[in-house]
């Protein structure tokens, strides 16, 4: 029989959560944020789940193929733009929004020699400091793009640094909406500035088009302020496992490599079938939570490459067999977030997302 180790991708949970980014944002297009192979999840398995949403944002042209191949007509959208003057073809011919954020893409698009129209997004800097145009040349690269006839539309486009958190004035998230909105606001086109933090915390903005992301897979943005129960979400992957051994422990002895736990008190252990090399972090400290059978308990010594080891101390009906669940939902229907056991490992649930690794199944239910 297989390893039990198992990616559960939760169809419903990833519709209940998009339909909480259309409630918070109803007057706005929900672009489901898809890159990163939907952060982990494979994009054909959340497909289905994400069809009643406006529109796919993604990375690079193999994820818009994909997206393709699966049926989708409508709006797609890079988030990084083109990377070559040769990816305007496939742009063409796929029907592809990108997005504009550097001179050597606007000149690429001068050069074009078929008679496209691109539905374009015009990206600021107005913070970040990653991609984009600074607001002091912002106006005038929209004039150049305007110009050009194989240009169809300019959506005007932002990215917040500190939308999922409390810094608020100079280069905070009030800073960058005022400067976007002065600079912006008596150009004609459509605006989007809204991530998954900012749908979820400030639904007073303007943004024609949101984009959803990491809330759509069952982790809060702005964790530990606050956790998906109070966003009203729902984990989208379950990563499940299986006792696989049970040790008792004397008081003094070790468990791990390094030893880097020592037993104070007399315990009854389990091991697991997940190591890092499932994706399951190395660096995650003893106590970070674990379901076993539905009840928390907590990891113990360091992870190995395909194992690692829970209390089971306090649950003496757990044997070899009983259900561990290492980060979503039991069967016995209790939640661990990700983000609860990212912050084990000093990261976030998108890192563990993204991380697990090719040799794990997934299945959906």
């Amino acid at each position: 029989m297989p390893r039990p180790i198992t990616a559960v991708i939760h169809r419903q949970s990833l519709q209940h959560n998009l339909n909480v980014a259309r409630t918070k944002m109803p007057n706005s297009h929900v672009f489901a944020v898809v890159k990163a192979n939907a952060y982990g999840h494979g994009i054909e398995r959340v497909y289905q789940a994400f069809k009643s949403a406006d529109g796919f944002a993604l990375l690079d042209l193999a994820e818009a193929k994909r997206i393709r191949a699966l049926g989708w007509k409508g709006p797609v959208l890079l988030l990084e733009g083109i990377f070559s003057e040769q990816d305007l073809f496939d742009c063409d011919e796929l029907n592809l929004s990108f997005t504009i954020h550097s001179q050597y893409q606007i000149e690429w698009l001068a050069r074009f020699p078929r008679p496209a129209r691109f539905d374009v997004y015009l990206k600021m800097n107005s913070g970040m400091n990653r991609l984009g145009f600074a607001a002091v040349h912002y106006r005038d690269i929209w004039q150049q793009l305007s110009q050009l006839n194989n240009v169809q539309s300019i959506t005007h486009m932002m990215h917040f640094s500190d939308a999922d958190g409390e810094r608020l004035g100079r280069d905070g998230i009030e800073h960058q909406c005022q400067l976007f909105e002065a600079i912006t606001h008596d150009l004609p086109g459509a605006c989007s500035v809204s991530n998954s933090a900012a749908i979820l915390r400030h639904q007073q903005l303007q943004s024609d088009v949101i984009r959803s992301g990491i809330m759509l897979y069952g982790s809060s943005p702005d964790f530990p302020a606050h956790s998906i129960d109070d966003w009203n979400l729902q984990p989208a992957m379950s990563l499940r496992s299986e006792i696989i051994a049970v040790q008792q422990l004397k008081a003094g002895d070790s468990v791990g490599y390094g030893s880097k736990f020592i037993a104070e008190t007399d315990m009854r252990i389990g091991v697991v079938a997940c190591g890092y090399a499932d994706g399951y972090q190395r660096i995650t400290a003893t106590g970070t939570p674990i379901l076993v059978d539905g009840q928390r308990s907590s990891l113990v010594g360091r992870v190995s490459m395909d194992m690692l080891v829970v209390d089971l101390s306090h649950l003496p009906s757990a044997q070899v067999g009983s259900e561990v669940v290492l980060w979503g939902t039991s069967k016995h229907g209790t939640v661990l977030s990700i983000d609860e056991v990212a912050a084990g490992s000093g990261t976030i649930g998108y890192e563990l997302m993204c991380a697990v690794t090719a040799r794990v199944n997934f299945i959906q239910d």
